[in-house]
């Protein structure tokens, strides 16, 4: 399937913004979806839509097979052993939180070491800064080197004996660096810490394999990967997930309620307190299909492809400043950048008037902006329906945008 092919499984990229087509490169805030996922939400509530696992009528027979059904697709999509270690979540904040607020809070004492980047969304920091407030424990930051990639010999001298819990991203939302995730839990592991994966970034362009990696929880949302928002997961081995308490109670997590006293369900489900988010997780199912279908290598091998060209045709920009690694192999398909003394809001707004959408501010990523020295930086993040043609309006844009503050100032 080529790309012009795929773009026309994605019906809203299929109209004018501005009057200009649209390009859509803000895939890193949220992906688009294919007909095939708003087939299947839309199906679900056609035909199927009722509570799960409470009915023992068919609609209900047939809203579980396909719930349950999408969360066997997660544990073969990331290789898990067994559904048990799949709890759903609202995405990967609510999964990283419950880590935090579950088994950090419950394992962790003064004196005892957190270790994050300084990449990391807000969503795998704030949460941590918590559990270091509530525990005394102490919250470290891994250096990262001039090109914001990490490096072994820093983790392996940063991560002492003392150290429970590494935190880190697969993929940076805003310097795109894709981190050796087996090797720093290899090393966590060694020193009897436990290693979280926030995969938001990760789980759209990479193969990922738990158990290969092996790494101890592992988080992502289902709208950056072609499915909805509002779903997502939680990987966690067995063992850990066992220990844990749940953060939410209600209906569907148990199993016995008396006046004083409750038990919980087994695993997953006594995490996942309320009805569910039933359409959401169908809907990632059907994501993980169209994702697989079309190859998580054949999508990686594209996005290095558009980051070349991206970073070939953006560095010919007079003072344009680009952010994370040179090569772009080292990186997914996120590009960061800021054009001279234009404030990137400016840029994204003539952008926008263009019909290119791009992403400006900090990207929820602030001790990262105060690492590079700015406030502020646009993005452009693509994806499998995004092409050359798409950066060349891209750079076209740039140019104009830099021609048009020129006059301005």
């Amino acid at each position: 399937m080529n790309i012009k092919e795929i773009k026309q499984l994605f019906p809203i990229l299929n109209q004018d913004v501005n009057g200009h087509p649209l390009v859509y490169l803000d895939s890193a805030a949220t992906s688009q979806k294919p007909i095939q996922v708003i087939d299947a939400i839309t199906n679900y509530y056609r035909q199927d839509n009722s509570n799960v696992h409470r009915g023992v009528h068919t609609l209900g027979t047939r809203a579980t097979d396909a719930y349950e059904g999408a969360r066997e697709k997660i544990r073969k999509f990331i290789n898990a052993k067994s559904i048990e270690e799949i709890v759903y979540t609202r995405g990967t904040t609510t999964a990283l939180n419950l880590v935090a607020s579950s088994y950090g809070n419950a394992n962790l004492k003064e004196g005892d070491e957190i270790i994050i980047t300084y990449m990391e969304h807000h969503s795998n920091l704030i949460p941590w800064q918590q559990v270091a407030k509530n525990t005394g424990a102490t919250l470290k930051y891994f250096p990262l080197q001039e090109d914001g990639t990490l490096s072994i010999d820093d983790v392996r001298a940063t991560i002492t004996p003392n150290t429970k819990i590494v935190a880190v991203t697969m993929v940076s939302n805003v310097l795109g660096v894709m981190n050796p995730i087996k090797e720093i839990a290899k090393i966590a592991h060694e020193n009897g810490a436990v290693i979280v994966v926030d995969a938001a970034q990760g789980a759209p362009h990479l193969k990922i394999d738990v158990q290969d990696l092996d790494c101890d929880f592992l988080a992502l949302s289902g709208h950056k990967m072609c499915g909805p928002t509002g779903i997502g997961a939680l990987y966690g081995k067995k063992k850990l997930l066992e220990n844990m308490e749940p953060i939410e109670f209600g209906g569907e997590m148990i199993d016995f309620v008396g006046l004083y006293e409750s038990s919980w369900k087994e695993l997953p489900w006594k995490f996942e307190g309320g009805t569910p988010i039933i359409a959401g997780a169908i809907g990632l199912g059907a994501a993980i299909d169209f994702l697989q279908e079309i190859g998580l290598d054949n999508i990686l091998e594209h996005e290095h492809k558009l980051a070349a060209y991206t970073l070939e045709k953006m560095s010919a920009i007079e003072g344009i400043s680009i952010y994370g690694p040179k090569e772009a192999e080292k990186r997914a398909g996120v590009v960061t950048f800021n054009l001279s003394d234009v404030h990137p809001h400016d840029v994204a707004t003539v952008l926008d008037a263009e019909g290119i959408a791009v992403r400006a501010g900090h990207h929820c990523a602030q001790p990262l902006m105060k690492w590079l020295d700015v406030s502020a930086t646009a993005r452009a993040s693509f994806y499998l329906y995004n092409s050359e043609e798409d950066i060349d309006r891209l750079v076209e844009g740039l140019v104009k945008t830099k021609e048009y503050f020129s006059d301005v100032f």
